[in-house]
């Protein structure tokens, strides 16, 4: 990883759509720098981003990435196989994505069972370290069930990685824009996130996602 900027690191988000405009907004509202950017000319978003996300510097996306200390994929899925992975390296990598086949169409890359998502991910960004949130959550619910540190009903989500340091960083960011966020081991405990796992769309605190995710693990 590269070494972070002083003060809260430096967010370029990938995606401008629903997913990638509500943590935009989010991240804006918690002080952070945003720069957003989609496939092609930023001059294309920069009606949305004011709108949408006023604050937000729309840019090229290889432009967001170079400046970033944190890059979020906000992309769907289906469109991750096309994307320039090089410009990646050296960035702590957000996946925000799931695979869905019936959304998506049957994805080759991610046909392998015996992975995570995010684990083909990380193993297609070799370059980069891959940290695995924001995946079980809706775009639509992500600004209203924001809530201060230790209020009793705070929504908790969970937040894995290979690399422990990426994790800490990630976590800071999910506390910071309302959220107890739970650290797992390993991208592979990620699958618990996926769609059709125990916190997938699920509302939990603290205490009833990490429940959720050891009753899951010792089934």
């Amino acid at each position: 990883m590269t070494g972070m900027a002083v003060g809260r690191p430096r967010v370029a988000i990938l995606g401008v759509g629903h997913v990638g405009s509500a943590l935009a907004r989010t991240m804006l509202d918690a002080g952070y720098e945003v720069a957003v950017a989609a496939s092609g000319d930023p001059k294309k978003i920069e009606l949305i981003a004011s709108v949408l996300m006023p604050g937000a510097k729309a840019e090229w996306a290889r432009d967001a990435v170079e400046d970033a200390d944190i890059v979020v994929l906000a992309i769907p899925l289906h469109r991750f196989p096309t994307l320039d992975h090089r410009m990646l390296d050296g960035k702590i990598v957000i996946d925000t994505m799931n695979y869905w086949a019936p959304t998506d169409g049957v994805q080759a890359l991610f046909e392998d069972a015996s992975l995570s998502s995010s684990e083909v991910v990380q193993r297609t960004l070799p370059g980069a370290t891959v940290v695995k949130t924001f995946n079980h959550i809706g775009y639509h619910e992500m600004e209203e069930e924001r809530r201060p540190a230790g209020t009793p009903d705070r929504r908790a989500l969970g937040v894995v990685s290979d690399d422990p340091q990426a994790a800490a960083i990630v976590s800071e960011l999910v506390d910071s824009i309302g959220y107890d966020p739970i650290v797992l081991d390993s991208l592979r405990d990620g699958i618990a996130f996926e769609p059709g796992g125990p916190v997938f769309g699920a509302r939990l605190t603290a205490p009833e996602f990490e429940r959720a995710v050891t009753v899951d693990a010792v089934a």
